[in-house]
């Protein structure tokens, strides 16, 4: 996947999903209601970021942030 792709979903009653960028100015077509789908944390004992789901659960965790962020791009984008 190409970092720099949005990739949006409009839901029959109008709402779009989708991975928030600022590539495309949202608020140009209306009001923004945001949620995070995971949270990024580091994990000072293991010395590892961990991107947490909504429940609390790990999902994924790396050395880098980086790659944290990348993957979750990659699963957390609506189909």
């Amino acid at each position: 996947m190409h970092m720099n792709a949005v990739t949006l979903r409009v839901l029959t009653d109008g709402t779009v999903q989708g991975l928030y960028t600022e590539a495309i100015d949202l608020t140009a077509v209306g009001r923004l209601r945001i949620e995070r789908a995971s949270t990024i944390e580091f994990d000072n004992p293991a010395q590892l970021w961990r991107v947490f789901g909504r429940h609390g659960q790990c999902l994924f965790s790396d050395a880098s942030r980086e790659e944290c962020l990348r993957w979750e791009a990659e699963h957390l984008l609506p189909d």
